[in-house]
C-alpha cells in the first residue's frame, strides 16, 4: 500500500518515480498512477481553496443588493401609489444603479471561474510534464497567497 503523503513528499524532494517504486515496493506504474491522483487531487485543491472565499463574499454582496433592490421596489410602488413622481424616479434610478452592480458582480464572479479552470489546466498540464514542476509552482502560489494575506494584515 502506498501513502500518498509520504509519496508526495519523496516527489516534492526529486525522488524518481523509480526511487518510489522500490521504497513502497511496488511497480513504477503503481506509483504513476497515484502519482496522478495526487496531481488531480491538487489541481483540485488549488482551484477551489481561495475561490470559495471570494465568491461566498460576493455572493453575499449580491444578497444584500437584492435586498436593497426589494426596499427600492417597494418605494417605487409606495412612490407611484402616492403619484409622488419625483421619488418614483429617485427609485428607479436606485434600482438601475443595483442592476448594475449586481451585473458587474456577476460578471467577476464568472471571470473567477474562468481563471480558475484556467489554472486548474495549466497545473494538470504542468503536472504531466513534470510533477516536481508542478509542486514548486503551486508551493510558490501558496507563498506568495501568504505573503498577500500578510501584506493585507499590516495595513
Amino acid at each position: 500500500m502506498i501513502d500518498k503523503v509520504k509519496l508526495s513528499q519523496m516527489l516534492r524532494q526529486g525522488k524518481s518515480a523509480k526511487e518510489c517504486a522500490r521504497f513502497f515496493n511496488v511497480s513504477e506504474g503503481r506509483i504513476s498512477q497515484v502519482r496522478k491522483e495526487l496531481n488531480i487531487a491538487v489541481v483540485r485543491s488549488v482551484a477551489l481553496e481561495t475561490g470559495h472565499k471570494v465568491v461566498e463574499s460576493n455572493l453575499n454582496a449580491v444578497e444584500q443588493l437584492r435586498r436593497i433592490n426589494e426596499t427600492a421596489n417597494a418605494l417605487l410602488d409606495r412612490a407611484i401609489a402616492a403619484r409622488d413622481h419625483a421619488t418614483a424616479i429617485k427609485c428607479m434610478s436606485e434600482i438601475r444603479q443595483q442592476l448594475g452592480l449586481q451585473l458587474e458582480i456577476l460578471s467577476m464572479l464568472n471571470d473567477i471561474k474562468a481563471v480558475q479552470e484556467f489554472q486548474a489546466s495549466v497545473l494538470e498540464a504542468i503536472g504531466e510534464a513534470s510533477l516536481e514542476v508542478r509542486n514548486a509552482v503551486i508551493d510558490k502560489l501558496h507563498a506568495r497567497n501568504a505573503l498577500r494575506r500578510a501584506i493585507e494584515i499590516s495595513r
